[in-house]
């Protein structure tokens, strides 16, 4: 993985509850069936996959290190625009550095993965579907036993919050979390930032520069900024999970974040029993790329202090 576009990574085939439980509540039932056109539905899926039943996606993803079978396993979920090639060998740089196996994964509307179809806009609570659905089915489909060998998540803003939703859910199936710009509730910066990033997806050429990552560039960025400034979704807020996170956390936050303040990792620290928190001075939305070095160490250091769990408790 790095600044290329993903085009050698495997795909897994995921399967997730009837339409109205996917990524699609709310729309008509022949949305999500016959009447799209075949690229809309996801290359090489049936069209019944997304009708009625169970939906289908082809979702892409790429091990590092899978050799390394005894080591920890490091699952990344990553943020509202990204995907495998997005995260470029950051992942691989904290894999190596700690001796770990890793798992990157690009969620559906993203990266290779089976695009958003156009007329579908995501619902207020699709982390939560994300989350409690769509991240479990992904590791069955690639064999990770989460119940007897759970893994530690790596999240990144919209894959921090997915994280954070996932393991409130089934703390018994995570190791622990390291959380970079999480979202736990709605700020006016988050709403005013995607709202430029709107205006500049339209009059630039970040379509342009979004499609090297993206199969479907306006699938991930309509599904993505649509969402966001919904009205609705002002009102989203996960801080009532919180207390459920029964795994240690590292929260980490940049000072100059566009995207959130100090408010998000405060309030972790507030509900969540067993919580760091690694706040960076001149360091931006994405920690990862601001200061990949001081992550790494940080996310080594907390890691190597919690006991290593691979069987059931």
């Amino acid at each position: 993985m790095d600044d290329r576009a993903a085009t050698d990574v495997s795909h897994a085939r995921v399967a997730i509850g009837p339409p109205q439980q996917a990524l699609g509540r709310g729309l008509p039932q022949q949305a999500l069936g016959r009447g799209l056109p075949q690229q809309a539905l996801g290359r090489g899926l049936p069209q019944q996959a997304l009708g009625r039943g169970p939906r289908e996606f082809s979702l892409e993803y790429d091990w590092i290190a899978p050799e390394r079978a005894t080591s920890p396993l490091l699952v990344f979920l990553h943020e509202g625009l990204g995907s495998v090639a997005l995260w470029r060998d950051w992942p691989r740089q904290l894999c190596n550095a700690g001796g770990f196996r890793g798992l990157v994964y690009s969620r559906p509307g993203y990266g290779r993965s089976t695009p958003r179809p156009r007329e579908e806009k995501w619902p207020v609570d699709f982390m939560h579907t994300q989350a409690r659905e769509v991240l479990p089915a992904f590791l069955r489909a690639v064999e990770v036993d989460a119940s007897s060998e759970p893994p530690w998540l790596i999240g990144h803003s919209d894959g921090a919050s997915i994280a954070l939703i996932h393991t409130a859910a089934f703390p018994e199936r995570v190791a622990g979390l390291v959380v970079l710009a999480p979202h736990v509730f709605v700020e006016d910066i988050s709403i005013e930032s995607i709202g430029r990033a709107r205006e500049t997806y339209l009059t630039t050429n970040l379509k342009t520069k979004l499609a090297r990552y993206h199969s479907d560039p306006d699938s991930a960025f309509w599904g993505w900024n649509d969402v966001w400034l919904d009205p609705a979704f002002r009102n989203w807020n996960i801080e009532d999970l919180l207390p459920a996170i029964t795994r240690p956390v590292l929260a980490v936050q940049g000072e100059d974040d566009e995207y959130g303040t100090m408010a998000q990792l405060n309030s972790i620290a507030r509900h969540v029993p067993d919580a760091r928190l690694l706040k960076l001075a001149a360091c931006g939305h994405s920690p990862h790329r601001d200061q990949p070095q001081r992550v790494i160490e940080a996310a080594l250091d907390f890691i190597a202090r919690q006991p290593q769990r691979r069987t059931s408790e």
